[in-house]
């Protein structure tokens, strides 16, 4: 066993707790003063030029969003008024891999949507997975780091995964689909989107309700079966991109119903975990769907579109706010930031971020300005060139208590979905998962290994054994470790 070092930040000072941020109660908000999870975003988000650091490898199309149904009772937001058409711009990508890399590779797959609204650009930034592997942004770093390859050899190794998971039981679900045949995808167009966090809705008397969206595709759902991801990264490494250009090529325009699931406030201390954990799902709370979305045109030009688009949860309008989830509030700093730093301080004005309401305030200069500002009037307050403050803008407000603090989220429940999400699969898929996650475990070190296959196994008996067969695990080492997990 190594001696371990003290862990501190760039300037020296040690490291209190580098697993959980700083919240206002147990169930407030990120504080802006957690300079160490500040700074481990600033410094993930500068660590690659010009490339993404991750959803690197991304395909981007043109559409249309119309609202179905009248929302107005939860939400203000103009976009789900019902006939609004609003265009979009849909950039679907790999997370892990690189620009270059083969699309047949396992990994989860984002789905994320800039809608340019009528006030102001939205993006709905998520994945084909409806779960993520970690609930605190300050582990975010960490866990990329844990999925990018060696950085001595440039090599990928699951034994650094699981070395870096096996001391993070909440992965156990998003893991167990990213090693299912959900992991690697037959095509952008068959498969579904999710918001993966829950955002608030606020209606126009300001009452707030809490809300997740996942998107349906109308095509069906189809995945490869790993002799299959053979047979298709022989032919053709980009064949995600391939399908979905061709297919907009033809005519045959790909569509996704957009549903929610809303809960009220007073309803997130009813579950048994905590429901704005990024690594749950809401089982058993209702979908409406609220909308449909069709892509019908690829790019013109792709780096000037697909790379320079600019994602981030922050880009939100009036109507629809981020929740207390924990994953989310270090998202909304770390995309805005890390697209300010790839694409430049005025980024938002390229044309494919720039909104279709004008843009009004006293940001001024940087790099790559092209604006054409004639106002001497930079600042705000004035009666020379007022700026109205729009009142339905406002925040919600949140009711807080408690203090400051560096804790774990008091329902945490990390194992149970992952046993449903195994238990609701065919014997196929069952066998494909149990082979793939299995090999991937086989070649890692043994205390990790075990220490994942008990995870796998306090999910589910069956599950747990069958994967530690095939990674040539002690089955009655991982039941020992699995009687001293909690539920």
């Amino acid at each position: 066993m190594a001696v371990a070092s003290p862990l501190t930040r760039d300037n020296g000072a040690p490291v209190g707790d580098n697993q959980n941020s700083q919240t206002a109660g147990a169930n407030g908000p990120t504080v802006l003063q957690d300079v160490h999870l500040i700074q481990k975003l600033q410094r993930f988000d500068r660590e690659r030029i010009p490339e993404r650091v991750v959803h690197a490898r991304g395909t981007g199309v043109h559409g249309e969003f119309v609202a179905s149904e009248d929302i107005s009772a939860l939400t203000k937001a103009k976009v789900f008024t019902p006939g609004e058409k609003t265009p979009v711009f849909v950039r679907f990508s790999a997370v892990v891999h690189g620009n270059h890399s083969p699309e047949t590779l396992r990994d989860p797959r984002g789905f994320a949507t800039k809608f340019y609204t009528a006030d102001g650009n939205w993006d709905l930034v998520g994945n084909n997975f409806p779960t993520f592997f970690i609930r605190d942004a300050i582990k975010f770093p960490d866990m990329v780091h844990a999925f990018k390859p060696d950085p001595r050899s440039n090599l990928d190794d699951d034994s650094r995964r699981f070395d870096f998971f096996s001391h993070v039981p909440e992965a156990t679900r998003t893991l167990t689909l990213l090693y299912s045949n959900e992991g690697t995808p037959a095509s952008y167009r068959l498969m579904d989107g999710n918001s993966v966090h829950s955002y608030k809705f606020v209606n126009a008397d300001n009452e707030v309700h809490y809300v997740k969206f996942h998107w349906k595709s109308l095509q069906g759902i189809k995945n490869l079966r790993p002799h299959e991801v053979e047979e298709v990264q022989g032919k053709d490494y980009s064949h995600m991109t391939n399908d979905l250009v061709s297919a907009i090529n033809k005519g045959d325009f790909p569509k996704w119903d957009l549903y929610i699931q809303v809960l009220e406030p007073e309803d997130l201390g009813t579950f048994d975990f905590d429901p704005l954990d990024a690594t749950k799902i809401w089982p058993d709370v209702p979908e409406q769907k609220i909308g449909q979305m069709v892509l019908n045109r690829n790019v013109d030009n792709f780096f000037q579109e697909t790379e320079q688009v600019a994602m981030s949860p922050a880009n939100l309008v009036p109507g629809i706010e981020p929740s207390e989830d924990r994953l989310l509030q270090g998202r909304l700093f770390a995309y805005a930031d890390t697209q300010m730093y790839r694409v430049g301080a005025n980024g938002l004005s390229l044309p494919v971020n720039k909104p279709r309401v004008a843009v009004n305030n006293g940001n001024q200069d940087g790099a790559m300005n092209a604006g054409h500002t004639s106002s001497g009037v930079n600042y705000e307050p004035s009666r020379l060139a007022p700026r109205e403050q729009v009142e339905r803008a406002r925040y919600s407000e949140t009711a807080l208590q408690g203090t400051t603090q560096q804790k774990k989220i008091q329902r945490e429940q990390n194992f149970k979905q992952t046993g449903e999400l195994y238990r609701s699969y065919t014997k196929q898929e069952k066998s494909d998962l149990v082979q793939s996650f299995g090999q991937a475990l086989a070649i890692t070190d043994d205390e990790s290994k075990h220490i994942m296959l008990s995870f796998l196994y306090k999910a589910d008996a069956d599950y747990g054994t069958r994967v530690t067969k095939v990674a040539n695990g002690d089955l009655s080492k991982v039941k020992a470790l699995a009687a001293q997990l909690e539920d």
